[in-house]
């Protein structure tokens, strides 16, 4: 997004939200038709302080904080940056940690959390402000998300004792929030998919999969003359009956999770720590955690706390999925009952050859092979499309996954049956 369109963005956000004197107004009566002054208004905070002769609007009140936030981030004229200094065109919060701490402090007044965390991480990214970050009072002043957690874990390294206690608190904060969000949906989606993975001929009355029976048992169909010249009436004969397996605390399903960390995959790293967690406190799961670049570190013993599997990670670096690959397979004992989640991008440092034979070796003998391009809400991510392709002539189709649809994969994976691949255009 360039910075235009995101000041754009941000002010048409703000503005939907607040009147000029910061009061919440009904987003519904937008739609009205504005008054040329308000039109001129809008113009002016999106285009900023270079349009003040052109549109002949002058900001007061609130709007020249809120114009003063914007104009620090994206330029915009004779604003003021943080700290009092003059400012051109040119974007800048200076180096600073209190100035810089003072605008995020201010963004957090005039703006809901949706673009705090935009603006966030366009200041991030646009003015160099990850070294920052290094310094307690500016942790605590930021507005945390999951991208601000992959940009703490790719500093993680660097990161001074003083800094790391509050980071981990800031770590904790969305973690403990993505859990709350997404645990819940986990646990009973992949508990019914366990139950009826385990599957009885014999079953009782109440575990009868009523669904299942009828379905399998179609062909024996029988239509029932209507008696004193009623219309026909049919019924199915069960002859085969279909149930849900008993409730057992046996581990049914090997799970492993390998995940690329490199830095392009921040986001999907933070997800999967998460379900990883999820799927290790399900008893009939065996669930084991795989983080890689060019070495392969096996954060099982970790999986209790999805805040040290995070921390436990170093983003950047290079790729060898076929090493990683390699590790998994050694450990996979049941392969019948066995499901492997590939979490990269695939753009391979290792031998690609190797890769596929080993993905192929896998399938072959009994396991549910799944590759996800990405584990995020970013929307369509960059990946390596030939390495995509030949994966999907094996029968392991790459896929972008939103953490919504993961339940799903994983339901599917369980009882071996089609993947529900999110369409390419609606992304659902």
């Amino acid at each position: 997004m360039t910075a235009h369109a995101t000041r754009h963005a941000t002010q048409g956000h703000a503005t939907h939200d607040h009147d000029r004197t910061g009061k919440t107004v009904d987003t519904e009566a937008e739609s009205a038709p504005l008054a040329d002054g308000e039109r001129m208004r809008r113009w002016r905070m999106v285009l900023g302080a270079d349009s003040a002769e052109s549109t002949g609007c002058t900001l007061t009140g609130q709007d020249v904080a809120m114009d003063g936030a914007l104009n620090a981030l994206y330029g915009g004229g004779g604003g003021k940056k943080p700290g009092g200094r003059g400012g051109g065109r040119s974007a800048g919060l200076g180096a600073s940690a209190p100035s810089v701490a003072r605008w995020l402090g201010d963004i957090r007044t005039y703006f809901p959390s949706s673009v705090v965390q935009v603006m966030q991480r366009d200041a991030i990214d646009r003015l160099g402000l990850s070294a920052l970050l290094l310094e307690p009072e500016m942790l605590e002043a930021v507005e945390a998300d999951v991208h601000l957690v992959g940009t703490l874990l790719s500093l993680n390294k660097a990161m001074p004792e003083t800094t790391k206690e509050t980071a981990r608190a800031v770590v904790r904060k969305v973690v403990d929030d993505l859990e709350k969000r997404l645990e819940s949906r986990t646990r009973a989606t992949l508990t019914g998919a366990l139950d009826r993975s385990a599957r009885i001929s014999r079953p009782r009355h109440r575990d009868i999969d009523w669904d299942r029976t009828i379905r399998a048992n179609l062909k024996n169909y029988l239509t029932i003359p209507g008696t004193d010249g009623g219309p026909d009436t049919g019924t199915v004969v069960p002859e085969r009956l279909i149930g849900y397996g008993r409730a057992s605390q046996s581990v049914k399903k090997d799970v492993i999770l390998c995940i690329d960390q490199s830095g392009s995959m921040a986001a999907s790293v933070v997800y999967a720590s998460v379900f990883g967690a999820v799927l290790a406190s399900m008893r009939t799961l065996d669930t084991r955690l795989v983080v890689f670049d060019t070495a392969v570190v096996d954060l099982t013993d970790q999986l209790d706390d999805p805040v040290d599997v995070l921390f436990g990670t170093q983003l950047g670096g290079g790729t060898d999925i076929n090493r990683a690959l390699a590790y998994c397979q050694s450990k996979i004992t049941r392969p019948a009952d066995t499901v492997v989640v590939l979490i990269s991008d695939l753009y391979e440092g290792g031998i690609r050859d190797e890769m596929l034979k080993r993905v192929a070796a896998m399938k072959a003998s009994g396991v549910q092979f799944v590759t996800l391009l990405a584990l995020s809400d970013e929307g369509a991510p960059a990946y390596d499309h030939e390495h995509a392709a030949a994966l999907g002539a094996l029968g392991a189709p790459a896929f972008a996954c939103t953490p919504d649809l993961f339940p799903d994969i994983m339901a599917a994976a369980i009882e071996k049956r089609a993947l529900p691949i999110p369409d390419k255009e609606t992304g659902s």
